[in-house]
């Protein structure tokens, strides 16, 4: 009777997020010279990084109460459990892998609060979707006004970026009404795919249609796209600052072209942003404003330690008095999994 001696294999997730994350440091650190990058570093104002990290801070504080507003169709939930919630699960994806933060933060809000579960989760459908109307608007609205030597090209690309998120938002507001549209007109698109393919865009229309139905009302919609605004004005805000406090010339609507590349950095699926984060920033200083490929490495590494390191803190310290460990999360990502998926209707 053989006994094969089991093997472990790494999982090919694993290896190409290794890989990746490894590419992008290295193209990084190529761009700068460490040693000019360590001398702005210490020559940064740190008043400016102070105040930095107060706003960067208050935007979990408006991510919470944005999601509170979000979450009233389904039911009430207290802000502090959606401030502490959210901190975790946004530490959660700084500290584990496939950004499990976005999963578990609606799952351990609808366990404190009683909620489903599964329309918790597509509230987060809901917000993404509204994150990224809002970034496409303040990236083209920043081209065109700050965006000195951009070619006409660039800008009119902007604006047909603009107005595509203008439409979504219609096309969610028309939806939010009546939501069973979307689900008739997946059923017709499904019908022609593949099997495999198929069951994948039907989970996900169905997952965004629970988020639909929480949004109830346009009018609710609108006050969640409301919130929106300041919640990325106070991301903004935290770029302009720590910009600033490299004596990096930048006028404060441009922070707007940095959030646009930054968004495009952290989708890259490394651990916490790292290497897509940085270049992007580096990209768009040296870009757009004529940084110094050093300088603006050196402020890309501090703004991304303010950005991670203190809600990171914070989410510790919640998940320490919440009895909750890194272990433990990766359970209960398991539970959430089978959670998310919305009822069939």
């Amino acid at each position: 009777m053989s006994s094969p001696r089991a093997t472990a294999r790494v999982p090919w997730h694993t290896i190409f997020i290794a890989v990746l994350t490894l590419v992008l440091v290295a193209v990084f650190i190529r761009s700068i010279d460490i040693g000019r990058a360590w001398q702005a570093i210490l020559a940064a104002h740190p008043g400016w990084i102070a105040l930095a990290t107060l706003v960067t801070l208050q935007t979990y504080l408006l991510r919470a109460r944005r999601w509170q507003v979000i979450l009233e169709p389904i039911g009430r939930a207290r802000f502090r459990t959606s401030f502490r919630t959210t901190v975790i699960g946004y530490a959660a994806n700084f500290l584990l892998p496939a950004r499990i933060g976005e999963v578990l933060r609606p799952y351990l809000l609808a366990r404190h609060e009683q909620l489903d579960p599964a329309a918790a989760f597509a509230t987060i459908i809901v917000e993404r979707f509204l994150d990224l109307g809002m970034v496409l608007l303040l990236f083209a609205f920043a081209l065109w006004s700050v965006g000195e030597g951009v070619s006409p090209d660039i800008k009119t690309a902007g604006a047909l970026a603009a107005a595509m998120s203008l439409v979504g938002f219609a096309v969610l507001f028309v939806l939010a009404g009546h939501p069973e549209r979307l689900a008739r007109w997946a059923t017709r698109l499904t019908g022609r795919l593949p099997a495999s393919v198929a069951r994948s865009v039907s989970h996900a229309v169905q997952t965004f249609v629970q988020g639909l139905k929480v949004m109830r009302s346009p009018s609710h919609l609108a006050l969640s796209l409301a919130w929106s605004l300041p919640l990325w004005v106070s991301i903004a805000l935290g770029i302009f600052l720590t910009t600033r406090a490299f004596d990096l010339t930048m006028p404060f609507a441009g922070s707007f072209l940095v959030v646009g590349y930054l968004t495009v950095g952290v989708a890259a699926p490394t651990p916490g942003a790292v290497g897509g984060f940085h270049k992007m920033y580096q990209l768009a200083l040296t870009q757009f404003f004529g940084a110094d490929e050093s300088v603006a490495g050196a402020a890309a590494i501090v703004l991304h330690l303010l950005s991670f390191v203190p809600v990171t803190l914070l989410g510790l310290l919640f998940m320490w008095q919440d009895g909750l460990s890194l272990g433990r999360l990766k359970g209960i990502r398991a539970e959430a999994g089978a959670a998310e998926a919305p009822k069939a209707s």
